[in-house]
Formats: structure tokens, sequence, C-alpha cells
């Protein structure tokens, strides 16, 4: 019992066990599911609480305000959706809850996760970076429309064109715009206005219609048809409101079919405009050029080169002699300072030949040779002198010296002890006598001390 108390959790601590079990969970990170709205509340902060239910089960979920101001429908009590979001625990009340990122009524909830799908796997894939966006043509010359011939998109965009742009050549690729075979189709078209050659920009849409009827336009295949054309494409798909994955992948996306002709072609009034603007530029230019070379004309005439051109030459050609002059004095100038100047450096160069440098060198080498001989031997000699000083002096000190006067040095037998006075010696004692050139044993027989005075 004690065991079991000692490990006992706080409902605080379990609740957040439980939530990281979830969060751990990626499954649960984002997870799909189709249930009827119950209990709604769209509070006054912006976000919306409600239930989702089936016939089993029940779930509590909510909506925040940056997420729900996205949708394009208004939830309803008792409205079958499908939402997309994440599961965690809501710690206060200790309850899981679906947190809603996306949401749509369960009747397109097929269609509309297909579509999130695919727009999801061609956005990894770059397919909708605006770095492979491309300008359209200002001026085009043939213009291609993948549509379906039987609809009033056609129309529209010839109609368009026609009033606009007549300067433009309009080439239609026939295609099935909704129905099962309209993928496909639209495919086949983009592929033939791709090997036709010569086109400067593609239009492909349609008219308006339900989103089933557009779906042909968020097909996969499609989208990468349009990715792979060599020239920039413009999407016009149903009405302004209407969003398919080909606009995210189209170079432009426009709102209308009659949008996309307006974007592709300028109008032939506006051209005219420019143009007529273009010609006054140019004229004015032109005019500009000409006053401006007539007065430099009429400049260059008042000129006396022009007026007397003989008085000119004649003006000319003394400047040319004084030029000549001046020269020649400077060139004469310059050969002097450069003479004196070789004949400075040829002096310096004989009084800093390397020879003669050398042979001073080489006497004052012979100069400190002989003075190092002569200190030397004058060292030498000292030294000589000083050493037999210093040997007089020691042999005068020597003992042996004394020996060799008469003296002897008296040891005990031993010969390490020296005996200095008389009472150290005793009738019988044997002694050792060091003698100038040997040693030499001897016996007391008598001892005869004298007085410290004699």
């Amino acid at each position: 019992m004690a065991e079991s108390r000692a490990q006992a959790l706080t409902v605080s601590e379990l609740t957040a066990y439980v939530r990281d079990l979830f969060d751990r969970d990626e499954w649960l990170q984002d997870v799909w599911v189709v249930g009827e709205i119950s209990n709604f509340t769209h509070h006054s902060s912006g976000h919306m609480y409600f239930s989702l239910k089936d016939a089993g089960s029940r779930i509590r979920a909510v909506m925040f305000a940056s997420r729900n101001r996205k949708l394009g429908f208004r939830p309803e009590e008792g409205m079958k959706v499908i939402a997309r979001g994440r599961v965690a625990v809501f710690d206060r009340d200790g309850t899981y809850q679906l947190y809603v990122e996306e949401m749509q009524p369960e009747g397109v909830g097929s269609l509309y996760l297909a579509f999130l799908q695919t727009r999801e796997m061609l956005q990894k894939e770059g397919l909708f970076d605006e770095a492979r966006k491309r300008p359209l043509p200002a001026f085009p010359r043939v213009i291609g429309v993948v549509t379906s011939t039987e609809g009033a998109a056609i129309r529209d965009i010839a109609t368009t064109l026609r009033r606009r742009y007549p300067l433009g050549r309009v080439v239609i690729f026939p295609a099935l715009v909704q129905g099962p075979g309209a993928p496909a189709s639209l495919v086949a078209a983009l592929e033939a206005a791709v090997a036709y050659g010569g086109l400067d920009v593609i239009i492909i849409g349609r008219g308006g219609g339900s989103p089933e009827e557009l779906w042909a336009f968020n097909d996969e295949s499609v989208a990468r048809a349009i990715a792979r054309a060599p020239v920039p494409v413009v999407s016009a798909v149903g009405h302004e409101t209407d969003v398919t994955i080909a606009d995210f992948v189209a170079d432009l996306r426009a709102p209308t079919p009659t949008a996309a002709a307006e974007l592709v072609a300028p109008h032939v009034l506006e051209l005219r405009r420019r143009v007529d603007e273009a010609r006054r530029t140019l004229v004015d230019s032109l005019v500009r050029r000409v006053q401006g070379g007539r007065q430099r004309l009429e400049h260059l005439l008042g000129r006396p080169g022009l007026r007397r051109p003989e008085q000119w030459i004649h003006w000319r050609r003394q400047s040319v002699d004084a030029c000549h002059s001046r020269l020649e004095q400077a060139a004469w100038r310059v050969v002097y300072r450069r003479r004196e100047a070789f004949s400075r450096l040829t002096d310096i160069l004989g009084r800093n030949s390397p020879r003669e440098q050398i042979q001073r060198t080489a006497r004052r080498v012979e100069g400190c040779e002989r003075r190092l001989q002569f200190a030397v031997r004058n060292q030498f000699q000292a030294a000589v002198h000083r050493f037999e000083r210093q040997v007089d002096k020691l042999q005068a000190l020597s003992p042996l010296a004394v020996l060799r006067r008469g003296w002897s040095l008296a040891y005990r037998p031993d010969r390490r002890e020296l005996v200095r006075h008389i009472s150290q010696v005793s009738p019988g004692d044997n002694l050792h006598l060091r003698l100038a050139g040997g040693w030499a044993d001897c016996q007391v027989w008598g001892v005869e001390e004298e007085s410290e005075d004699g």
C-alpha cells in the first residue's frame, strides 16, 4: 500500500503524460475527419468551438480565428463536413480534441482532399515557384489557345484579340474541358501546341462552372504539361473566384478568358499611341541634331582657319618651328646632363673599384696580422717570465729545498704524523726520517731537551 502511494501521480502529471503520447504520434498531427457539426459556437473572439459526431461517437473540435477566416462557407449545426487538423490533449479538462486547420462541406470533401494532396505534391516539387515564372512577350506574333471550340471562352478570346490586337495570329488547339476524358485531351492539345512551333504564348482555359466541371484543370498530368511548355502559359479557368492547380503552375493567372486575351495582347490604340509618341520623339531628336549641326557649322565657318587658310598655315608653321627649336635645346640639355652624370659615375666607380678595395683591404689585413703576431709574441714572453718567477718562488718555499740544505723531517712509523717537538719522542721510539733523496728508519736511544732560549 505504501509503495502504491509513493508512485501516485497528480492529475496534471498524468494529463501531461497522455498529452506527450499524443504529441509523439505523427499520424495524429495531420489527420482528416468526417463528421456532423453539433454544439456549434462562433465566439466573439473569432474562434469556432463545436463537436464532430457520427452514429457511434463524437469528438470536440476548435478552429481558431486565424484559420476560419479562410473558410469559403459558413458552418452550421447539423452540417456534414470533412476537417483536417491535429489531435491533442486539452490540459484544463483533460480531454482530447481536434484542432482544425482546414474544413470543407462533406459533399465536395473528396474532391477538395484530392485537390489539396495534388497541390501539396506539386508545390514541394517547385512547380509553383515564382522563380520559374516567365514574363509575357510584349508583342506576340502567334498566340495559341487551348480550349473547347464549342464554349463561350473561345468566342470571348477571339473577339477580344481581334478587337484589341489584329496584328497577332491566333491558332486554336481544340480540347475537351470537362468530363473523364478532359485531362488527356488537354494534355494532347498542349503537346500539339508545343509541336506546332512558332508560338509566342499559350492561353489555356474555359468558362465558368461547378467545381466538378472545372476539375480537369486540377489534374496532375495537365499541370505537368503546362510546366513543360517552352513558352509562357496563361491560365484562364472559370471566374475570378475559381482557383485551380493550373492557375498555380501557369506563368500568369487571368481571372477570366476575356481577361487572359487582354493580358496577352496590347490594345492596338495603345500601340498606335506609343508609335505616334515614338515618331514625335524621333522627329524632335532629328530636329535637335540638325540644329546643333548647323550651329557647329556656323561656328566653324567663323574661325580664321577657314576664312584665311594661308595665314592659319603660316601661324601653324611658326608654331612648329618654335616647338622644334625648344625640343632641340631640351634634347641637348638632356644629353649634357647625362654626360656629366656619366662622368661623375665613372669617377665614383674608379675610386670604388673592387680591385682597389681588395688591395686596400689586403694591406689592412697584413698590418693587422703583423700587429697580432707582435702582440702574441710579447704576451708569450711575458707569460714565460711570470711562470719562471713563480717557479723560483715555489722552489724557495718547497720543503724539499730545505732538506737539500741538510735538514730532515721526523715522522711516526705510519709516516702520517709529523713529529714537531722533542716532547713527542721517547727513548725506544721508532721514527722515519725524510731526508733529501729518500727515507731512513731509526730508533731513539735517548732524548735531550733544550731550554726555550737556547
